[in-house]
């Protein structure tokens, strides 16, 4: 599987946890700290799958996302979000263009069958698999 995923949290125990569970599946994973680390590493390494944390220094979740799909190099990249925010936070993603919404604490199985079904259809995929 030669699938590159670029995780955004600013929490190092949340990247950490991230890291080992999809690299453990098999994919390669590159780890930015905030959102504009974020952009810069989506624009050089083109991802095939960007993972973002809603809340974030320097800019956030929801700004990332807005720079991600305005850029034409990384508008066509889906994103996801895996955040701790509450759950109202999830439609207004969805309905904004984010393929998928996690919920912290989350498992990792069904971490890993978003991913997948995100990856192998490229369409939005609800929460509730």
């Amino acid at each position: 599987m030669d699938v590159n995923i670029l995780i955004a949290d600013d929490n190092d125990d949340n990247r950490e946890l991230l890291q080992l569970v999809l690299s453990g599946a098999g994919y390669t994973v590159r780890e930015a700290t905030d959102g504009t680390e974020c952009l810069a590493m989506a624009r050089y390494e083109a991802p095939d799958l960007i993972v973002l944390d809603l809340s974030m220094p320097v800019m956030d979740g929801w700004a990332v996302f807005k720079e991600l799909k305005t850029d034409h190099r990384t508008q066509s990249v889906p994103c996801m979000i895996v955040t701790a925010h509450a759950e109202l936070d999830r439609k207004t993603a969805l309905e904004a263009g984010f393929v998928a919404y996690v919920s912290k604490p989350f498992s990792n199985d069904h971490l890993l069958k978003t991913i997948a079904t995100v990856l192998a259809s490229d369409k939005l995929v609800d929460e509730d698999l």
